[in-house]
């Protein structure tokens, strides 16, 4: 199928490793230019060389903390400029540390806020002028299965995350009548490398996170990059205001 992504083009952060890269991985593939932002520059020029193998189009990696609002916003207005246009963002960052709700202080509380919502927001309001220009756009929202199912041991994640699945969801009537859709992926567990490098060999570990996934594996990167990709795409045209759950069943949420 091909997803009309050619001559699109893609600001993805959070993309020199995990989710983030396997998502503009599949962007690349699909022939659309593709701006990538991380902090670490040594992983973003690996993450570009990688991504310049896979498709056409052009590829730019940019140094950015995503808490930093004003390099957030120059980071967009370059690839916005270097593109000709911008048609498709994904607010993404890692995850705040993990542990319970009593574990933490308030200022843990603020820092994952400033994390993993406060900097979507800013990433989004960076965009959307650039997508409003456009008159088609995509924003494709990076946060986890604990918004479709609140896990014990990530509280700050369970906090922050919802939040966003909040703000996509306000997003979705203010951005309708301009041809942009936005939706969030809720992933579960894959097999990315950092989450190998934690496990390592411990074979219970990795045995205790596949028992609850139905299909029986963690998900590869790819899964998940296909589902943004296709969430990037003409097809996707009428999914908007959505939380999609990429997670091989794991999560028993209704809704």
């Amino acid at each position: 199928m091909d997803l009309g992504l050619r001559g699109r083009a893609a600001a993805v952060a959070g993309a020199s490793s995990g989710l983030g890269l396997a998502i503009a991985r599949a962007l690349a593939a699909e022939g659309a230019d593709v701006a990538i932002a991380a902090r670490d520059r040594g992983r973003l020029e690996e993450a570009r060389a990688e991504l310049d193998a896979v498709g056409n189009g052009r590829v730019t990696a940019t140094s950015v903390d995503v808490r930093d609002t004003s390099a957030v916003t120059a980071w967009i207005d370059a690839a916005a400029h270097e593109f000709g246009a911008l048609h498709i963002v994904v607010p993404n960052a890692g995850g705040p540390p993990t542990g319970g709700a009593t574990a933490f202080d308030v200022d843990a509380y603020r820092d994952a806020i400033e994390l993993n919502l406060l900097s979507q927001i800013a990433i989004t309001e960076a965009a959307l002028p650039h997508l409003r220009a456009a008159g088609w756009g995509r924003v494709v929202y990076v946060a986890s299965v604990s918004v479709k199912q609140p896990i014990p041991t990530l509280a700050l994640s369970n906090t922050a995350r919802a939040g966003v699945a909040g703000y996509a969801k306000s997003l979705v009537a203010d951005l309708g009548d301009a041809g942009i859709t936005v939706n969030v992926l809720a992933p579960g567990y894959h097999a990315t490398n950092r989450l190998e490098e934690v496990l390592g060999d411990d074979d219970a570990a990795r045995s205790a996170i596949t028992a609850d996934i139905p299909l029986g594996r963690m998900g590869a990167p790819a899964d998940f990059g296909a589902v943004a990709a296709f969430l990037a795409s003409e097809q996707a045209g009428f999914i908007t205001g959505d939380v999609i759950a990429v997670d091989g069943g794991l999560s028993r949420s209704l809704l």
